[in-house]
């Protein structure tokens, strides 16, 4: 998300925090309109269709795109027009950019299996399979390089389930990984941080969070912008 700017009000001078929205690209990547830390504010009397867009290109891929000018209608009735800053729309960075997730909103437990194959695949791996329905043993995914578990119930996932996802991945000289929308309970977090096993926990809007070290290990070698 990108950070907002203080901005006065030319009309009335109160002072706003402005956070820029992001746009999707046609990649994926989101774009924000980059507004600079103290720029300038004009109010907007008569608008016009050109007046209206700006031309900002993608940091992931290139692509330039027009989005709407940085806007915001004060308390007092004015519209206010932020000036642009030149420049990318995103950070800087040397390496290839990840499109940013798409959640996969969770209404059953067959969204949430789907959610996490997601997840897994916008983070590199390939060919993640769903067991439908959910294998007696336990295991919901598995691909080449992984297996995982998503409890979609609402109660903590305990110790005993870790310990089984870890002998699976053991077994199968694969990565567990770990997946629940009520989250873990002590015992468990304290289980799956012995076993360097990554925990992660999904909302109803379907975006996985890491809730523990090897979690945030995990999506920090499967940037593609990270560097050893």
């Amino acid at each position: 998300m990108t950070e907002s700017v203080p901005v006065r009000c030319p009309a009335c001078g109160r002072e706003h925090a402005y956070s820029p929205p992001e746009y999707p690209c046609v990649c994926g990547a989101p774009v924000s309109v980059p507004v600079p830390l103290g720029g300038a504010a004009v109010e907007i009397r008569h608008r016009s269709w050109e007046d209206s867009w700006t031309e900002v290109a993608c940091r992931a891929c290139g692509a330039d795109g027009h989005w709407p000018q940085p806007e915001f209608i004060c308390a007092c009735g004015a519209t206010i027009r932020l000036a642009v800053a030149e420049g990318p729309a995103t950070e800087e960075s040397s390496a290839p950019d990840r499109p940013a997730f798409r959640p996969l909103t969770i209404r059953t437990a067959h969204d949430a299996v789907a959610c996490a194959a997601q997840f897994l695949c916008w983070l590199g791996f390939e060919d993640v399979r769903p067991a439908a329905p959910r294998s007696a043993n336990g295991v919901d995914l598995r691909g080449p390089e992984i297996v995982g578990a998503v409890n979609p119930a609402t109660h903590p996932t305990g110790a005993r389930g870790i310990e089984t996802l870890w002998l699976h991945g053991l077994s199968e000289n694969a990565i567990p990984i770990a997946f629940s929308l009520a989250g873990y309970d002590r015992q468990a977090r304290s289980r799956a941080d012995e076993l360097q096993l990554p925990l992660f926990v999904m909302d109803l809007a379907g975006t996985p969070q890491p809730v523990n070290d090897p979690a945030d290990l995990l999506l920090r070698e499967r940037d593609p912008g990270h560097r050893d």
